[in-house]
């Protein structure tokens, strides 16, 4: 088969001790995920008549720990969210909650860069998010340590500093929606895949980057992110 042009390549992921990489297929994102960060955006959950719901990045936002991202176009208020990331390593449509656990491959530390200002004036005008979210660099990502290696987090810190300078500290045990129950959740609308992603929500503390700064993420048990925004 020959292209027009050549094809993007593919994206992907350092997994730890591996020399293999772990190829990306989606990025899901769970929105809203804690609720010390549900009120300091102004919109609190109530679990009990509300469901999860999930925004999407395009793979080519991707990029690695460890790497230099450029300020975006078109932002004054550029904002980090830390958060814990799973990645799927087997098909499953409907998943149950006792089985969730069953299509994870790992997790890894990750951030949901965001054009806070694009994002709200979308969300206020009930327009899509995507120039707010989905936009080149806004998603790295750390290596994948594997459930072999890490088992299944469920409780463990999850903390965030610029300059050195704390900026988040929660748990993810304070997930609104756990892990398995994001995965069966999303996986009643799509068939997750092998190589998908979930990033399951940040805690509060969000907050802007300018130029030159250093963001230090971190997950009990998981290998740090760090990401400095370039001069």
């Amino acid at each position: 088969m020959s292209y027009l042009f050549n094809p993007p390549p593919v994206q992907s992921l350092a997994i730890r001790g591996k020399t293999d990489r772990f190829p990306i297929n989606r990025l899901f994102f769970v929105c809203r995920n804690y609720h010390a960060h549900a009120v300091e955006m102004g919109k609190p959950v109530d679990k009990s008549v509300e469901r999860p719901f999930y925004f999407t990045k395009a793979p080519q936002t991707l990029v690695d720990s460890g790497s230099t991202v450029a300020y975006p176009p078109e932002t004054q208020n550029y904002h980090f969210e830390m958060e814990m990331v799973v990645a799927i390593g087997k098909p499953g449509f409907r998943v149950s909650h006792d089985k969730a656990h069953e299509v994870i491959y790992g997790y890894a530390a990750g951030l949901d860069m965001t054009r806070r200002d694009l994002q709200l004036v979308a969300r206020d005008k009930g327009r899509p998010w995507e120039f707010g979210k989905s936009f080149a660099q806004s998603a790295p990502i750390g290596p994948i340590h594997t459930v072999a290696q890490v088992g299944h987090l469920s409780t463990a810190t999850i903390s965030l500093t610029v300059n050195e300078q704390p900026r988040q500290t929660s748990d993810i045990a304070k997930l609104i929606w756990s892990v398995a129950e994001s995965i069966a959740y999303l996986s009643r609308y799509e068939t997750l895949e092998p190589g998908d992603v979930i990033m399951t929500g940040t805690p509060e503390g969000v907050g802007a980057v300018v130029a030159g700064d250093v963001m230090h993420g971190h997950i009990g048990g998981l290998t740090d992110i760090v990401v400095r925004v370039a001069k």
